[in-house]
């Protein structure tokens, strides 16, 4: 994302029927509880809200959509443009046939598999395991537990900066290893997911097994941002942190999770500026020790 100077555009509350605010904290809707403010973060009443608000901003400044803030670093210098939060008018999730679900960009992956496993439709209980929304994980190419959104995604709608809306079929997004080519700003509005027949009992079964999995490898009760680093091609990220002698690493506020070494933690008074230099850190001591250039797969947004 650009953090440079902005043109001046004239934005105000009045242009919107939903919740328009300048300067927003987005702190307390990040899971990390850190970093600056949006200089203006949108809440849209519905679909055409914010089709019309962004038509007339004509892309002129920067947009970002922010789900439930779980894969993300919000830089202490807050973010420009406009942040675009999804609410509950976008979390519907409907049955379109017996294989297929329509969800809004603001569903949780665990309100997808649980509707999933109530229509009887398997092969999606894996985005149980994913914490964020039907937006993210579609950008991002999310997955968990050996699967991921390339193998279930029939097509996605999306509406781009300057408010024009396309629909686009799985192979247009040209997905890699948690990667797509949607372009920076654009907002998934509703995607369709594909699975298959299956028992309720069993896809419900297996969501229970990913759940305790979870629970029991992942430092949930912490504020984190997810799994931190992608994992290198035949490898794990935290096999790579852990050898490097990472494990309980510190920065300031900022720990690397002595649960899981691909989990960065902000223990109580972490800056922003503190868990990304705690990653790049990581990374600096893998390269060094594992001769192994490590990703980010955590987002990292905003000014420094």
């Amino acid at each position: 994302m650009d953090t440079g100077e902005l043109p001046v555009v004239d934005i105000s509350p009045d242009m919107v029927r939903g919740k328009l605010t300048k300067d927003a904290p987005l702190a307390p809707l990040v899971w990390f509880k850190s970093g600056g403010c949006a200089d203006w973060l949108f809440e849209p009443a519905d679909i055409e809200d914010l089709r019309n608000f962004l038509g007339r901003l004509g892309g002129s400044v920067p947009v970002m959509a922010l789900g439930l803030g779980s894969n993300l670093i919000v830089r202490d210098g807050g973010v420009p443009g406009v942040v675009v939060r999804l609410g509950k008018p976008f979390t519907r999730v409907e049955v379109e046939d017996e294989v297929t679900l329509r969800c809004g960009g603001g569903a949780s992956g665990i309100l997808v598999a649980s509707n999933a496993r109530d229509a009887g439709i398997a092969g999606l209980e894996f985005l149980r395991g994913i914490p964020g929304t039907v937006g993210g994980f579609v950008k991002m190419n999310g997955g968990a537990y050996g699967r991921e959104v390339a193998d279930i995604l029939v097509d996605c709608d999306v509406v781009l900066p300057d408010g024009e809306s396309v629909i686009l079929p799985v192979a247009d997004l040209r997905y890699t290893y948690r990667h797509s080519v949607l372009p920076d700003g654009a907002i998934v509005l509703s995607a369709r997911f594909r699975g298959q027949p299956g028992d309720k009992a069993a896809i419900g079964a297996e969501m229970d097994r990913i759940a305790a999995t979870r629970e029991e490898s992942q430092p949930l009760r912490s504020k984190t941002g997810g799994s931190t680093f992608k994992n290198p091609p035949g490898d794990k990220a935290w096999r790579l942190v852990d050898a490097a002698g990472c494990r309980g690493l510190r920065l300031g506020g900022a720990q690397v999770s002595e649960k899981h070494t691909n989990f960065l933690i902000n223990t109580g008074n972490a800056t922003s500026a503190d868990i990304e230099g705690l990653g790049e850190e990581v990374r600096g001591r893998v390269r060094k020790s594992e001769g192994v250039d490590l990703e980010w797969e955590i987002q990292r947004v905003g000014r420094p």
